[in-house]
C-alpha cells in the first residue's frame, strides 16, 4: 500500500474514482467518510460494473431517482431517452431549482456519461422576485 494511502470519499462518483484509480496506478480504493475513517472498498470491477449499464437500465434509474424521488414526479413527467449513456432531459418543470436538481440527480447516476439539460421552467425561484423585476427580468421561465 502507498503512504499516505489513496482514498475516495464516500460521496464521490464513480468517474472520480476511477480518475483517482487510473492516476494514482491503484486497483483498490479504500472508501472514507467525513471524518477518514474506512467505511468501504472500491474495486476495478465495482467501477466497470456501475459503467457498464445499459440505456435502459440508466432510463428506468433516472425515471425512478431523478423523476420520482427527488423531484417527486410521475415516471413519464419528462421525457428521457437515454443513448449511450448520454441522458436528455426534456420538458418543463414548474422550479428553476428543480432543472437544477434534476440535471444533478442525472449525473449521479452510475453510467451516465453527460446530462443534456432541455428542460424549462415556469418559475425562477433562485433570485428574489423582487430583485428580478427591479433588474427588468422576468421572473417565468423559458
Amino acid at each position: 500500500m502507498t503512504a499516505p494511502a489513496v482514498t475516495v470519499g464516500a460521496r464521490a462518483t464513480v468517474t472520480e474514482a476511477s480518475w483517482l484509480m487510473t492516476g494514482h496506478g491503484v486497483e483498490r480504493l479504500p472508501v472514507v467518510d467525513e471524518e477518514e475513517r474506512i467505511v468501504g472498498i472500491v474495486t476495478r470491477g465495482d467501477l466497470l460494473r456501475a459503467v457498464l449499464r445499459t440505456d435502459g437500465d440508466i432510463e428506468r434509474a433516472v425515471r425512478r431517482d431523478v423523476l420520482g424521488t427527488t423531484l417527486w414526479l410521475t415516471p413519464r413527467a419528462l421525457a428521457v431517452a437515454v443513448e449511450d449513456g448520454v441522458v436528455p432531459l426534456t420538458g418543463k418543470l414548474e422550479r428553476r431549482s428543480d432543472v437544477d436538481a434534476a440535471v444533478r440527480a442525472a449525473s449521479r447516476i452510475d453510467g451516465v456519461v453527460a446530462v443534456v439539460d432541455q428542460l424549462s421552467y415556469r418559475v425562477d425561484d433562485t433570485r428574489p422576485a423582487r430583485a428580478a423585476v427591479e433588474a427588468g427580468e422576468s421572473v417565468a421561465g423559458t
